[in-house]
């Protein structure tokens, strides 16, 4: 594991690198997590670099574009290696390419833990003890359950009482063993990060307008930044991530727009940089909600196993 000096001055200098004479080259993420990828986030993707290549004269006066796949592992129990090959076959099928190695999350934790140990450091990070019985019952005895603030997913946001415990009840308690999760003080957070926080989002693929998106981490509440037994969640790793790699373009749906709030705010707290977004609209079903590999809805595998070629998958997703 990297010493917390070391993976600072990493950190730090990808700031810097941005911060100055960042260069004209477009770095593009494309995230997978543990189960297969999204056939218009890969479309959308190829788009934005297609728009970009198409530009180069005068559209931000890039001259490249790189594509960066980052492995979105750090649930290593769910993910494994036969999901990630059928990941690489797909992206080879649709005929994207993309820069290598593939950086995996799960081989960086130790950027993560720097991360984690900076947060802590400003005291915008605590040990949050309470498991989902518990916050069901704090919520039940509050009185207040019909009208208990709710995140934008409609999950309750996590009682804030725990902020308030001593360093020494708080080092007791995890000496003793008991399961807790890093949270987020998202009050303390942007009173550090100050509140006119926000981000650039493009209007559409054509990468033509780009407009100031507030961000609302607030909207929120306390959310998990790391877990005892992982030193981070998707929120610190995709933030990190972006910043060592240089990424410039995050292209991913519209169901992690307003999760950018988070992302963002993080953002400012480490002094990272600052990638613009997209937010594609997603494929939904017959029944109006999107597809989902959770759902069994058909994958790219099963389209191309039933004869479909990469142009028809294209036609499909409407690009």
């Amino acid at each position: 594991m990297h010493g917390l000096a070391d993976s600072r001055r990493q950190l730090d200098f990808a700031a810097a690198a941005r911060d100055g004479d960042a260069g004209t080259e477009v770095e593009v993420r494309y995230g997978s997590d543990a189960g297969r990828g999204s056939p218009r986030d890969f479309f959308f993707d190829l788009a934005v670099r297609s728009r970009v290549e198409r530009d180069s004269a005068g559209f931000l006066a890039i001259e490249a574009v790189a594509y960066r796949h980052v492995r979105e592992d750090i649930d290593i129990a769910r993910s494994t290696p036969p999901f990630e090959a059928a990941i690489l076959r797909d992206l080879e099928w649709l005929g994207i390419e993309w820069e290598t190695p593939v950086r995996r999350q799960s081989e960086h934790f130790a950027d993560y833990h720097a991360a984690l140990d900076r947060l802590i450091a400003q005291d915008v990070i605590y040990p949050a003890f309470l498991s989902r019985g518990d916050i069901r019952a704090v919520i039940a005895d509050s009185g207040r359950a019909a009208t208990w603030p709710r995140d934008p997913d409609g999950a309750p946001l996590y009682p804030t009482g725990e902020r308030e415990l001593s360093t020494r009840e708080r080092r007791r308690r995890m000496d003793d063993g008991q399961p807790f999760a890093w949270r987020l003080n998202v009050d303390a957070a942007r009173e550090q990060a100050g509140k006119d926080l926000a981000w650039e989002e493009f209007a559409d693929e054509t990468l033509s307008t780009v407009r100031q998106v507030e961000a609302r981490p607030q909207d929120w509440g306390d959310v998990i930044v790391a877990r005892r037994d992982i030193p981070t969640s998707y929120h610190l790793a995709v933030v990190v991530d972006d910043a060592l790699q240089g990424v410039s373009h995050v292209v991913r749906g519209k169901d992690l727009y307003l999760a950018t709030s988070v992302q963002r705010l993080l953002q400012q707290l480490l002094g990272l940089p600052r990638p613009r977004y997209l937010h594609h609209r997603l494929i939904l079903g017959p029944d109006g909600r999107k597809l989902s590999k959770s759902l069994r809805d058909t994958g790219l595998a099963a389209l191309r196993e039933s004869g479909m070629a990469p142009a028809g998958v294209k036609a499909l997703v409407g690009l």
